[in-house]
């Protein structure tokens, strides 16, 4: 026998008398039980936050989606996009638009900041301001700054890649 060989045997030696008796199988095959729990609970972890995640995002759209609720209406082609957006969301109160999921509307669009504009709501009156995004935020072409600018029924708002038709309701 090579010395190698020696080492190797002398290994599984200790093994058997460190472990109780249990052969080199049984110590392997625990290890690998473990890994393999460890495994299936990161993806079972993974898969809920993917839920919650999705589900937040539905109650985020929905917020402000009564009858008579002005919204946003996108106008891209979704397809044509490498992230997922929605056709409408609806607009009640302040909502705040960002790349953050911790925004009331959030978007993965890389050139959407992570805050980037805040809908402010005063009666029936709707506003629109940037809140210091990179790549600002455009209402008919027109760049706004960090003063709230009045939206009109039909004004297009173009944040990131994406441009919105601001829709009005009629009461």
């Amino acid at each position: 026998m090579c010395y190698n060989e020696v080492s190797v045997m002398s290994f599984i030696y200790d093994l058997n008398l460190n472990y109780g008796g249990a052969g080199v199988f049984e110590v392997l095959s625990s290890i690998f039980k473990y890994i393999l729990m460890t495994v299936i609970y990161l993806f079972i972890y993974a898969v809920i936050r993917l839920i919650y995640l999705d589900i937040r995002s539905v109650n985020a759209q929905g917020k402000g989606a009564g009858k008579n609720t002005p919204y946003l209406k996108l106008i891209n082609r979704r397809e044509n996009l490498n992230f997922k957006v929605e056709e409408t969301y609806g607009l009640e109160g302040n909502i705040v638009i960002g790349r953050s999921d911790k925004n009331d509307i959030f978007i993965k669009d890389p050139y959407i900041s992570g805050t980037h504009a805040r809908f402010t709501q005063r009666e029936d009156q709707f506003f629109l301001e940037d809140l210091g995004s990179t790549n600002g935020t455009l209402i008919n072409g027109e760049q706004i700054g960090s003063r709230p600018v009045s939206l009109k029924d039909g004004d297009k708002i173009h944040i990131g890649q994406l441009d919105f038709l601001f829709v009005k309701k009629s009461k």
